[in-house]
């Protein structure tokens, strides 16, 4: 693939200006503007229909924006154009998605989706004559602690629950360096015990990643929220600390539809 990249000074990992996307005449995406920095864990909300799903998608490539930029601010110093680029690309420049199920090799161990995740990002003709190496040991070992799978590495991941899968996916996305981590709805399905640890790992990765988590489970977004998001009509409505996004009173309008009762 080829790119022309400029040179740029800033401490931004992603820059999203003026992108608007339209499905049969509706707006999906309407004059969308969105920064994101680097090491930044920032949390996404918004009501049904506010074009969340829409938004990823658009960062990932798997849809095309109908006018707009999207910049990506590589590690190398470089901006590339994501636009131009298919989603295959994207994924290999370090942007990873995890959806909301969970989406793990069930019939093997919990030790070989991570060595799996491995490989399949050095490519094919790599993995038919790969022999682990004690750098790949290490690898995997760090990834087994930060997820907290050390006990049940050589479990089959299908026994795991939903919490556990969840981990164990970030966890494969996490062994391939990205540089921005996508998450939807972490906390759809888990206990509150799972919920809790699942910000945690959030938690612990921003500084290393910059993570991006579409949310609507309240309590979650602020266990792990330094700034929120509000889309709206698929455009930022306000951005802000959580106590400051949950007390406006257009956001209780339009997103917690408390306004007239406050």
């Amino acid at each position: 693939m080829s790119h022309t990249p400029l040179y740029r000074d800033t401490d931004l990992v992603l820059s999203i200006e003026g992108v608007t996307k339209s499905f049969d005449g509706f707006k999906a995406i309407n004059d969308l503007n969105f920064y994101i920095g680097e090491g930044e864990l920032r949390t996404i909300i918004g009501p049904n229909g506010a074009g969340k799903s829409t938004f990823m998608d658009l960062i990932t490539g798997r849809t095309r924006p109908d006018e707009g930029t999207l910049t990506y601010h590589n590690r190398d110093g470089h901006d590339l154009d994501l636009t131009k680029l298919r989603e295959y690309e994207i994924n290999r420049l370090g942007i990873s998605r995890k959806f909301q199920t969970p989406s793990v090799f069930n019939q093997h161990s919990v030790y070989d989706n991570l060595q799996l995740s491995l490989n399949l990002e050095r490519g094919v003709f790599k993995t038919l004559f790969y022999k682990e190496s004690s750098a790949d040991r290490k690898k995997i070992d760090e990834i087994l602690e930060l997820i907290r799978l050390k006990d049940v590495r050589y479990e089959q991941a299908g026994s795991l629950s939903h919490g556990q899968k969840q981990w164990l996916e970030i966890g494969m996305l996490l062994i391939q360096e990205p540089q921005i981590l996508l998450v939807d709805e972490p906390a759809a399905g888990m206990s509150d015990e799972e919920t809790e640890r699942t910000g945690e790992l959030l938690l612990s990765l921003a500084g290393k990643h910059s993570i991006m988590v579409v949310e609507h489970d309240m309590v979650f977004i602020r266990q792990i929220a330094s700034k929120v998001t509000v889309l709206h009509q698929g455009h930022v409505l306000k951005e802000g600390s959580f106590s400051e996004v949950a007390n406006d009173p257009e956001v209780k309008q339009v997103y917690l539809g408390r306004a007239k009762h406050d």
